[in-house]
């Protein structure tokens, strides 16, 4: 699931090489862009897909807002020499699901490391928001709609709602206070677009509206539509 924007061909460019050093003073690894300096800015944390890592997301930073801190995580789990993991995933696409372990122990992980990025870039819960691709959005829904306290918003791009929270989840006052944005395109060869709107019509059944995206003929991956839509969405925050 690794990500492939061809807008983002930076990627894949001499610039990748000066990009900033991954920092492991949180309960994750992670590159850094920071804010303005000044108190209460929203912080954006990037958490990618798997057999990715830190590096994969980080560059859709160019094309959001200006004077907010900017992080990419890299999962726990080594799959590959450059290839992390949030879990072991089992099932096929329409099925997709994770070891039970797995996705605890990371979604316990992102939560730490929230909590103290929030400390460290002396901002709010509330001005956090996640922006996951594939595994990486799949676990921004565990973590916003198990402990919605945490975040101020998510970004599903890509990614479902996994069958366990899926069938657990129920209506929560706590939800009001986050922001949904679901990207998907029709044409996901690894999860197809109906785990976008399998996810966005659970999240209505208890009470949340989130704003979704379906882009034609995208497989999984992101467009410059999709970035464009997102930016705007975080504006309007």
């Amino acid at each position: 699931m690794k990500l492939l924007i061809a807008a983002l061909s930076l990627l894949f460019s001499p610039l990748l090489l000066a990009q900033p050093a991954l920092h492991g003073d949180l309960p994750l690894q992670y590159l850094e862009q920071p804010g303005n300096g000044q108190p209460d800015q929203p912080l954006v944390i990037f958490l990618h897909g798997y057999g990715s890592n830190e590096a994969d997301l980080f560059g859709l930073k160019d094309d959001l807002p200006e004077g907010y801190t900017y992080l990419s995580v890299q999962a726990p789990m080594q799959i590959s020499q450059d290839g992390y993991q949030w879990f072991t995933p089992k099932g096929e696409a329409t099925e997709y699901d994770g070891l039970g372990g797995d996705v605890n122990s990371s979604e316990a992980r992102i939560a730490a490391f929230i909590k103290a990025a929030v400390a460290k870039y002396h901002t709010r819960a509330d001005r956090v928001t996640l922006v996951g691709f594939s595994q990486g959005a799949i676990m921004s829904y565990q973590v916003a709609l198990h402990d919605p306290q945490s975040i101020g918003a998510m970004a599903a791009l890509s990614g479902k709602l996994l069958p366990p929270l899926r069938n657990k989840i129920k209506a929560d006052p706590q939800y009001a206070k986050v922001r949904f944005f679901i990207g998907h395109g029709t044409a996901d060869n690894v999860l197809p677009v109906a785990s976008a709107t399998q996810a966005d019509e659970s999240l209505r059944a208890i009470g949340i509206t989130p704003q979704i995206h379906l882009y034609p003929g995208l497989r999984h991956s992101i467009s410059e539509a999709e970035v464009s839509d997102l930016r705007d969405w975080l504006k309007a925050r």
